[in-house]
């Protein structure tokens, strides 16, 4: 066996034996809005929350490209199957995909560079319910919350019944969507920064919008904080 292969070997087993070792993270999703939410995770599945309810999801340490959601105008019959108004994922209670915009976006990585966690609030789907996503163990203290008025002020380019759009969604192109090379702030973009300053606005909003934490720590998500 090469020199290179047993690196490779031995590189893979540290990384699966850090991440092994490390613990789990818990979210408790948290429903305060005065109608029901149907909550949208991946990885998790989903669950409806009337309001007060709670949710605690256990994520595997490593965990990259996750995000939770909120859901509303579902009505799911007994096979578990329904369209949603906003957030909806294929009609399904247990989303195995993410949702279809418009909706307010949890999104993280677990135990990532550094052993730091990476979380944000994103509103590059677009926004449909208030949403506050914070840390509540570990000493770190510094979480996001986005309780602008977005459906109200909707422009009326990007309005929709349950939410308000994003402008890639509605108008397809690269200097909405970021495809390819560099974007930059758009009079969208400035709105939904206006209404949420520590939120994504468009995709390259990285400088004010990305949180971290040390691995290990516990979170929150509230809809309508």
């Amino acid at each position: 066996m090469s020199l290179s292969k047993i690196l490779f070997i031995f590189f893979s087993l540290s990384i699966t034996l850090c991440f092994g070792l490390a613990h789990s993270a818990r979210f408790e999703i948290t429903n305060n809005c005065p109608f029901t939410v149907w909550a949208g995770a991946v990885p998790g599945g989903g669950k409806q929350l009337y309001q007060g309810e709670t949710w605690n999801l256990e994520v595997n340490a490593g965990t990259k490209g996750a995000r939770i959601w909120p859901r509303t105008g579902c009505d799911f019959d007994n096979s578990s199957n329904s369209t949603c108004q906003t957030g909806d994922c294929g009609g399904l209670l247990e989303c195995q995909a993410y949702g279809v915009s418009p909706n307010t976006l949890a999104e993280y990585a677990l135990n990532q560079f550094s052993n730091l966690d990476f979380f944000d609030i994103s509103l590059v789907d677009g926004f449909n319910v208030a949403m506050e996503f914070s840390p509540t163990t570990n000493g770190c203290t510094k979480g996001i919350r986005c309780t602008g008025d977005i459906n109200g002020q909707c422009p009326n380019e990007l309005r929709v019944p349950g939410g308000c759009n994003n402008p890639c969604t509605v108008f397809k192109t690269n200097e909405y969507c970021c495809n390819s090379g560099s974007c930059g702030p758009t009079n969208f973009s400035k709105f939904f920064k206006e209404q949420c300053p520590g939120a994504y606005s468009y995709p390259q909003d990285d400088p004010t919008s990305t949180f971290t934490c040390p691995g290990g720590t516990n979170y929150k998500v509230v809809f309508c904080p």
